[in-house]
């Protein structure tokens, strides 16, 4: 029997316990399973059978759960209205201070405040110290559960503080260094203090290069850190260098993964996150950015109907018109995400702006010399006349060009007004460039039309 299967009798096994009010034998299998497994049969039940999860399970045993079930479930709202008041505040209150946050801000502000009414005054506080910091913000995504040392004290009694702060940490890996006004100084690791000996200081042993991030700096910019230095966690200070949270590896792969979805959804003109969502609902987010691009594709119906006359004394041209602004709208996605995927990853001394400019152009002169000389060819022996070949071929270089550089230049142009690069999506570039290269391709037809009619 593999995994997925003994998984999946375990939770009918569970289901029938629910059924037949067995608290005893549900809580022994519930609870030894893990955390993540607890949490998917948790989500698989129906209302009623989640109730009398509440009876048998206690407040802790169920924030536990709840701490590893996404935070983006649109449900999680629902769950915390099902459950008695009493019973959710004490939940929140014994959930990570940071995940408890994003629930309540899942909530209207009059069931935020019943919820923290119910709370102790000093749960409550933690709570409300993080929901003022801006959303995206590492303020916003940090958690207050950390363990703080002084350097005037000894390896011993670091790990006397440690042992009693260890089981309501976020992670115990990092312990930070801090002086009498809470400012940070340094920064020791779990591994220093249990090689070292009981009597050292714990100022002989710190490290006073410490990487840390602003309470106000954008979620994108922490996460890069951590990317970068390969942190498990990372501490965050205010603009005094007082200690505030710190941020975990956990919360940044939460927010790579909504970056990564914003990033995706820009780029294919959708929300990705749909995919739940009735028919209705889901066309109209589709509709505006749908409704958008057909009045741009009408642009480019139109400049077709302007060289008519061309067409009709030349009708063979009518047959690339697809083929040319296809390969061009192909091109500039392309140059597109590279384009964001650049601006995501790069460093400021990278970013140069003329030189990144120059380098699209090249990229784009080249793939479309070679994608022209290539349809230069195919035309040519297909429709035995080279000259119209060469005409396809032209068209196609340059197409690709223009659109290489557009898919390139429109998001670092929107990057410098402060715009999310990604919005401008794969749709609008691709009509972008079959507006471009139906207007490139019909002059340069016009210019040729005496050799190959």
């Amino acid at each position: 029997m593999n995994e997925g299967q003994e998984i999946e009798e375990q939770f009918e096994l569970l289901l029938t316990y629910l059924k037949q009010e067995q608290m005893n034998e549900f809580r022994e299998v519930f609870l030894n399973l893990h955390i993540y497994e607890q949490g998917q049969f948790y989500q698989s039940l129906e209302s009623e059978d989640r109730k009398r999860v509440y009876n048998y399970l206690s407040p802790k045993e169920l924030a536990d759960m709840f701490d590893v079930i996404e935070e983006d479930n649109e449900d999680m709202k629902d769950y915390i209205a099902e459950m008695r008041p009493n019973y959710a505040a004490e939940m929140l209150s014994e959930m990570y201070t940071d995940n408890a946050v994003d629930l309540l801000n899942m909530l209207d502000k009059g069931q935020m405040a019943k919820y923290l009414s119910l709370m102790s005054a000093e749960d409550a506080s933690e709570i409300k110290e993080l929901l003022h910091y801006e959303d995206d913000t590492a303020g916003s995504i940090m958690t207050t559960e950390y363990v703080s040392i002084v350097a005037n004290q000894t390896v011993r009694s670091a790990m006397y503080v440690l042992k009693n702060q260890a089981d309501v940490a976020e992670t115990i890996y990092y312990v930070y260094v801090v002086d009498q006004d809470n400012r940070l100084v340094g920064v020791i690791s779990l591994r220093d203090l249990i090689v070292n000996d009981d009597d050292t200081m714990i100022s002989e042993i710190l490290s006073e290069r410490v990487i840390s991030v602003h309470v106000g700096d954008d979620q994108e910019d922490v996460a890069q850190t951590i990317r970068d230095y390969d942190f498990l966690a990372l501490p965050v200070t205010d603009y005094d260098d007082h200690l505030l949270g710190i941020v975990t590896v956990d919360d940044i792969i939460d927010v790579i993964d909504d970056e990564a979805a914003s990033d995706y959804s820009g780029l294919a003109g959708v929300d990705v996150e749909e995919v739940s969502e009735n028919p209705l609902k889901a066309a109209s987010k589709r509709l505006p950015w749908l409704i958008t691009l057909l009045f741009l594709g009408m642009s480019t119906a139109t400049l077709i109907s302007h060289y008519e006359t061309l067409v009709s004394e030349a009708s063979i041209l009518a047959v690339f018109i697809s083929l040319i602004t296809g390969t061009a709208g192909n091109a500039g996605t392309q140059s597109l995400a590279v384009a964001v995927r650049r601006l995501a990853v790069s460093d400021e001394k990278d970013n140069n702006f003329s030189r990144l400019i120059v380098s699209e152009v090249l990229t784009g002169a080249v793939t479309g010399a070679i994608t022209g000389l290539t349809i230069f060819i195919v035309v040519g022996i297909w429709k035995q006349n080279f000259p119209l070949g060469f005409v396809i071929g032209m068209a196609m270089l340059c197409a690709i060009t223009v659109a290489n550089l557009a898919g390139s230049l429109i998001p670092m142009l929107m990057d410098r007004l402060g715009f999310d690069p990604a919005v401008a999506s794969g749709p609008f570039i691709t009509t972008l460039s079959d507006l471009t290269s139906v207007l490139i391709y019909f002059n340069i037809a016009s210019i040729f039309m005496g050799y190959f009619t």
